[in-house]
């Protein structure tokens, strides 16, 4: 797939996800990998509800604007998504949702969510059955992106199922396409929204 493609489509997928409520006042960010290795990131500050294909720009691998879009301001969390690149090679495609299910579920737990029994735990790359245990690891929340990434690569093999969740803020869900970011986010989603509802 190309990037112009992609790029549409991602664009797509990120209105639609507004217009679930998932991306508040301009929150959340997104991004990708081309065919040629580069990462291209949402621009920050951009009302999701309008946002294009031509809202993405590139970034190195430490997150900072290159290229034709040197002056262009990538979002603050741009790092997260280097890390995760470079912790999860095969991944293409990074979402980042505020939705509000997974945001008050980690308020109540400690370090992790925890899911059994559910259908759509098979949403999950690798899930056959839902009588599985799915662990979806919960990290604090901080404005120190260095310190967060380091947290990711100390705490990666607690990542297993392509995801997981920064208390009272939201989750990040990733895919070798869109199709498997999309179904990683949308099952975790679900799950919390299925969670909170029996407790």
């Amino acid at each position: 797939m190309t990037s112009h493609i992609l790029k549409e489509q991602l664009a797509e997928t990120i209105r639609h996800y507004n217009s679930k409520g998932w991306s508040p006042a301009t929150s959340t960010n997104y991004s990708f990998k081309d065919e040629t290795g580069q990462i291209w990131v949402s621009r920050s500050g951009i009302d999701k509800s309008k946002f294009h294909a031509d809202d993405f720009i590139t970034v190195d691998l430490e997150g900072k604007a290159i290229g034709d879009y040197s002056a262009a301001k990538p979002s603050a969390e741009t790092l997260i998504h280097c890390v995760i690149y470079e912790l999860f090679p095969e991944t293409k495609v990074i979402l980042h949702s505020h939705s509000v299910y997974p945001v008050v579920l980690s308020s109540k737990v400690k370090n992790a969510v925890v899911f059994e029994g559910y259908e759509v735990q098979k949403g999950f790359d690798g899930q056959t059955t839902h009588d599985n245990t799915v662990t979806i690891p919960v990290f604090d929340n901080t404005q120190d992106m260095e310190a967060f990434s380091l947290t990711l690569k100390e705490q990666s093999n607690s990542i297993e199922q392509h995801s997981f969740i920064m208390r009272k803020h939201g989750t990040y869900a990733w895919g070798k396409n869109l199709f498997e970011a999309k179904r990683h986010l949308e099952s975790l989603e679900y799950l919390c929204q299925c969670e909170l509802h029996n407790h």
